[in-house]
Parts: structure tokens; C-alpha cells; sequence
């Protein structure tokens, strides 16, 4: 039986409608209860797979749904495993892991290429570090004086410090970009074109972030988004991003906390 054709408006509004479903599933879960953003995550990414799955629609289109349907994914995996199982030291490299690997394998099922997605630079590595250790820096300051978080211990280790900077790069700067830039900013450009791709990528990579429950925070995160998703589009390697992020968060539970508490 053939797929029934879907009109190029309503393929595009069908996206649209995504960002709209996985910006109230987050508000569910941050603000109200977080079993119902569970829930809508779970019917959100089973609407996603059936409409894809029964509809003929533009490739791209479903492409960027595929995308996006990995940040409900990533809702229900999160939150939902029995994480208490697991040390408290370990929680973040595990719960990332996740992430990581529902990346994978999308760009495993999707024919894609990690290494085109990262393109890993050798030999602009260095400026990259430059580069990306004083954005980092000062993007990590920023945030540090909107959010002040608490030191994780009673003092400054340097132990701490080398454990905190393998799991920023490794897991979280690694993980979020592969997400938000390597392959969600990437198929929002071929939808919706390359200034509203990396402005609507931003905002989902801030609506990830409204459990800080903070308004400032959305604006700093949705601002950092627009700079990390720049690079990308400007270098074509997550590299420079991924550098930044991992600064950045050092920066905010690593460092600052200790010099400010």
C-alpha cells in the first residue's frame, strides 16, 4: 500500500509543530509534573516514528523529524531509568552515555557519517583550544554569576578538577553538540534554511535547560546555542563547540564555585 502524500505546507508546518509538542513536554516536565512530560515525551516520539513511518514525505522533512525526535528520546531515557543505582561520581558520564548513544545510533540507522559530522581537525586543533579556552572562559564566568552554583565539595582538589574536565569534553560537550549541532542544527538548515536552522536549534538547546527554572539562564543558554551553532556552521567541525562547551561548564561546578564561595 502506498504512503499517502503529504502537501509541502503541511510537511512544513508538521515540523514546526514539533518544536511547539517537545517545548510544552519540557514545560511539563520542569515546571508541573514531571511524569506527565514523561508521558508526552513518550507519545510525542511514537507520533514522530508513526507519522514518518505512514506518510510520503519530503526526505528532509523526515530527516529533521528523525532528528528531532531523539530530544523526546532523550527525555524519557534520562529521566525515566533507575538511576539511583548508579554512584553519585558516575551520574553524569552514565546519563550522557545515553545521549550519546541514541546519537549513534541514529546516524548508524541513517546511513550518515560520525566522522563527516565531527571532521576532527588536526591541525587547527591548537587554535581551536585557543580559541574555545577563552570563549569558554568567559561564556563559563557569565553563567556562573547568573546560576551560582554551590560548590560539589568542601574544597578545591585538583583530582576533581581533571575528573571534571574528561567528563565536560568526553560526555557532555561531546554529547550535546553531536546532538544539537552535528545533527539536529544540520537538518533544520535543510528545512528551514541556515539563519532559522541555527536560531531554531539555539531555542531547543535552551528549552533543554528550562529545568535551571530560570528566565536568564534560558536567555544565556539560548545565546550560547547561537555562538556554539556558529562556529559549527562556520568551521564544519564540532571541535571548536565541543572545546567551548566543555570550558564552559568546567568553568561554572569546577572552578568558579571556589573562587567566589
Amino acid at each position: 500500500m502506498r504512503k499517502p502524500e503529504v502537501a509541502k505546507g503541511v510537511e512544513f508546518w508538521l515540523i514546526w509543530g514539533i518544536l511547539v509538542a517537545i517545548t510544552g513536554c519540557e514545560y511539563l516536565f520542569a515546571y508541573t509534573d514531571a511524569a506527565y512530560g514523561i508521558g508526552v515525551a513518550l507519545f510525542l516520539t511514537l507520533g514522530i516514528y508513526v507519522t514518518i513511518s505512514v506518510m510520503r514525505l519530503n526526505q528532509k522533512i523526515t530527516d529533521c523529524a528523525e532528528s528531532l525526535a531523539l530530544i523526546p528520546l532523550y527525555i524519557l531515557f534520562t529521566s525515566s531509568l533507575p538511576w539511583f543505582f548508579i554512584s553519585q561520581q558516575y551520574l553524569l558520564p552514565a546519563v550522557y552515555s545515553i545521549i550519546i548513544a541514541l546519537c549513534l545510533w541514529h546516524i548508524y540507522q541513517n546511513k550518515l557519517s560520525l566522522t563527516r559530522i565531527v571532521n576532527f581537525s588536526k591541525e587547527r586543533l591548537y587554535r581551536y583550544i585557543a580559541i574555545g579556552a577563552v570563549i569558554g572562559l568567559a561564556l563559563g564566568t557569565v553563567e556562573y554569576f547568573i546560576l551560582y552554583p554551590a560548590p560539589a565539595f568542601p574544597s578545591f582538589e585538583v583530582k576533581y578538577l581533571l575528573r571534571d574536565m574528561a567528563y565536560m569534553l568526553l560526555f557532555v560537550g561531546f554529547g550535546e553538540e553531536l546532538l544539537f549541532r552535528g545533527l539536529l542544527q544540520v537538518d533544520l538548515m535543510k528545512v528551514f534554511g541556515e539563519l532559522w536552522g541555527l536560531i531554531l536549534a539555539s531555542a531547543m538547546f535552551a528549552i533543554m535547560h528550562l529545568t535551571w527554572r530560570s528566565v536568564p539562564e534560558l536567555v544565556f543558554v539560548f545565546a550560547a546555542g547561537l555562538i556554539l551553532g556558529y562556529f559549527y556552521w562556520k568551521t564544519k567541525s564540532l571541535t571548536l563547540p565541543i572545546i567551548i562547551h566543555a570550558v564552559n561548564n568546567v568553568m561554572l561546578v569546577a572552578v568558579l564555585p571556589y573562587v567566589f564561595r
